[in-house]
């Protein structure tokens, strides 16, 4: 994943596309940073976490931005948003994160939200990369309030 990333460099460089070379550099010195951080070179997993850490990043930049009235800053934000993402594997649907919610309450028998950390360990390692944690966080608390109703 990272050879593609600074293949994908190369081609903006050559295209004189600035945006997107931009956010790929962004990509790039983040890997890197994180690289010297553990001091080993970073896999394929690593470099999903940490393109999803920037895409969470992104999205509460336009949320705050569009809030403030920047408009042109939440554009920006957006054009770098969506380069990000074209790197992410397919993310799945709410459906598909509901049922698989659903399968894990019943797998590991949680009764109700104080159970709620017992089944994100186990879920977050399931869909990692697939599914935003924050999503996932909600639909585990919707399921476990249901059962406790």
């Amino acid at each position: 994943m990272k050879d593609k990333i600074s293949g994908d460099i190369k081609e903006a460089m050559k295209s004189r596309d600035t945006s997107r070379l931009s956010t790929l550099r962004m990509i790039m010195a983040e890997i890197q940073r994180k690289e010297k951080e553990k001091g080993i070179a970073v896999d394929d997993d690593a470099v999903v976490q940490i393109l999803q850490s920037m895409a969470r990043k992104h999205k509460d930049a336009i949320e705050q931005f569009r809030k403030g009235g920047r408009d042109d800053l939440a554009d920006k934000e957006q054009a770098e948003l969506v380069i990000v993402q074209a790197y992410l594997p397919e993310q799945i649907s709410e459906d598909e994160i509901r049922a698989e919610a659903q399968n894990t309450i019943a797998e590991v028998g949680a009764t109700g939200p104080k159970e709620m950390g017992k089944v994100m360990g186990v879920l977050v390692k399931k869909l990692a990369g697939k599914a935003d944690g924050g999503t996932i966080s909600r639909m585990v608390k919707e399921e476990l309030q249901k059962l406790q109703a």
